[in-house]
């Protein structure tokens, strides 16, 4: 019987031994992710962040080109002066007629 609650004994100790073992490297491996995922929660929240502030930075759109109504012809009038008085060159005048045009 001596023998009997030795092995017992024995198992007990290295079974409570095991047990402390397993349990201590549970709580460091649950430590370890834990703070891998708050990083990871911390990178991936400051990307929204940045993908947010880009969108509301974003430059506006341009302005529609004309659809060649009065104020074109009012332009290339104005442009065609210009050129008349020797203030815009030919090329200075085509270029900003295609401008307008949307060419």
């Amino acid at each position: 019987m001596p023998r009997l609650i030795r092995g017992v004994a024995r198992t007990a100790a290295v079974a409570g031994t095991a047990t402390a073992v397993s349990g201590r490297v549970q709580r460091r491996q649950a430590e370890k992710y834990a703070e891998r995922d708050a990083d990871i929660a911390a990178t991936r929240g400051a990307g929204y962040a940045e993908g947010a502030q880009a969108v509301s930075q974003a430059p506006p759109p341009p302005p529609p080109a004309p659809q060649g109504g009065d104020d074109s012809i009012a332009q290339l009038k104005q442009m065609a002066e210009l050129r008349d008085q020797g203030i815009l060159t030919d090329d200075e005048f085509a270029a900003k007629k295609a401008q307008i045009l949307g060419i």
